[in-house]
């Protein structure tokens, strides 16, 4: 939809929005020809110029209006017009002064430093390349605002995404355009996120695995195609690690006699130290057997402890190398045992509340869980209900005689 002859003012765009059902209108300005600013439907307002090239009709974005004001857009237009007449397309020096598009920054500048120093670079590219490129990509950083980010929240949340994964998109996209300003990325100069806040997750469910549970699953993991499942799961609940720890984990990092695992790598970046359970301590010894023995194939057969040592404890069985992911054999295991939205992190939850409801203190938990803070182990503090009636049992009983009614 297009508006000719309108003076286009701070006050106009201000008031200005787009009717109801259309995508988009756009404004002409009545002093200048071309120049006009369009309005999206999400709200973002934006300056535009239409001009002829090599007889070509061509558009350029010269700001957003939230940004630059409607005096500073149109001498940016007549600027424009008035190159294209000694034969300049400026289009391109104006999309450098709009800064890098979202793609560009975030995969050739933000990645490599992240991976500098981050273990978990992974998480932060896989969220690059299946939610910001594919929404925000093509656009410049310095002509997004945050009805921008808005709609790309709103986005996510249509397409019925977590409201976690949400707020990780936000946090990496915040944390992203401080980079762009920090390191004075020309043509970024706001950080339109900084305006948008998390998500409120008032419905955040921690699972537990009850007795009855655990053993459906293990059974159903049992009967994985997966040979190695069945090891990493039981793993994963007798020890309550996180997935990468176990994947990466290799058998120089087992001290048998202090009956001890060494986590040379956490997410804190401290070397950790995890008891091992008779339970842990028997998928070691199976899995020990099976390799000395070669039942895990011929390149996994080792000749001694001594070969082993370097191995690494869960491997892929046709490579040799840790897991980057056992998402299809877990997800038919748990469809299998009828729980199909349990989490391979559920069965760290599961680990606390069993020591929780045998009755460790939390502080033992927060050391087992290798948490930095006290408060990030309390979510896990959830006490069965048969604990909490056998709590409230310890008062004294004294009957009661009632010696009338009461009216």
């Amino acid at each position: 939809m297009k508006i000719s002859n309108e003076v286009i003012t701070d006050l106009y765009i201000k008031e200005l929005k787009c009717p109801l059902g259309r995508s988009h209108q756009e404004v002409f300005d009545s002093e200048l020809r071309g120049f006009y600013v369009d309005v999206l439907a999400s709200g973002r307002k934006s300056f535009r110029v239409r001009y002829l090239f090599e007889k070509k009709l061509r558009i350029a974005t010269l700001g957003d209006a939230t940004l630059i004001t409607a005096d500073e857009a149109r001498k940016l237009a007549r600027e424009l017009i008035r190159q294209t007449k000694l034969g300049v397309d400026p289009k391109e020096n104006i999309q450098q002064a709009l800064g890098p598009k979202i793609k560009d920054f975030f995969l050739g500048k933000y990645m490599p430093y992240v991976k500098s120093y981050k273990r978990s670079w992974g998480t932060d590219l896989s969220m690059i390349k299946n939610h910001i490129v594919t929404k925000l990509g093509e656009l410049h950083m310095g002509s997004i605002s945050p009805p921008d980010i808005a709609v790309f929240v709103e986005t996510m949340r249509s397409q019925e995404y977590a409201l976690g994964t949400c707020n990780r998109a936000l946090v990496l996209l915040r944390f992203g355009f401080e980079l762009a300003i920090r390191w004075k990325t020309p043509g970024v100069e706001a950080n339109p996120v900084k305006e948008i806040k998390n998500l409120r997750d008032d419905n955040r469910i921690e699972r537990f695995l009850s007795n009855q549970q655990t053993i459906q699953l293990l059974t159903a993991v049992k009967q994985s195609e997966s040979e190695m499942l069945q090891y990493i799961i039981l793993f994963l609940i007798y020890t309550g690690a996180r997935k990468r720890e176990a994947l990466d984990a290799k058998w120089q990092d087992i001290d048998w006699d202090k009956k001890s695992w060494r986590i040379p790598k956490t997410k804190s970046g401290k070397v950790r130290h995890i008891p091992l359970s008779k339970g842990a301590l028997s998928v070691l010894e199976a899995l020990e057997n099976l390799c000395l023995e070669g039942r895990l194939g011929r390149h996994l057969k080792a000749a001694s402890l001594a070969e082993m040592s370097h191995r690494y404890i869960f491997p892929n069985i046709r490579t040799g190398q840790p897991y980057v992911s056992f998402f299809y054999s877990w997800n038919a295991a748990r469809v299998r045992a009828g729980m199909p939205d349990l989490r391979v992190h559920d069965l760290r939850h599961s680990f606390a509340s069993f020591l929780v409801n045998a009755g460790r203190s939390l502080y033992e938990v927060q050391e087992l869980l290798g948490h930095a803070d006290i408060r990030t182990t309390s979510r896990y503090a959830h006490l069965s209900r048969e604990r909490l009636i056998a709590a409230v049992e310890v008062v004294p009983f004294v009957e009661v005689e009632i010696k009338g009614a009461c009216v």
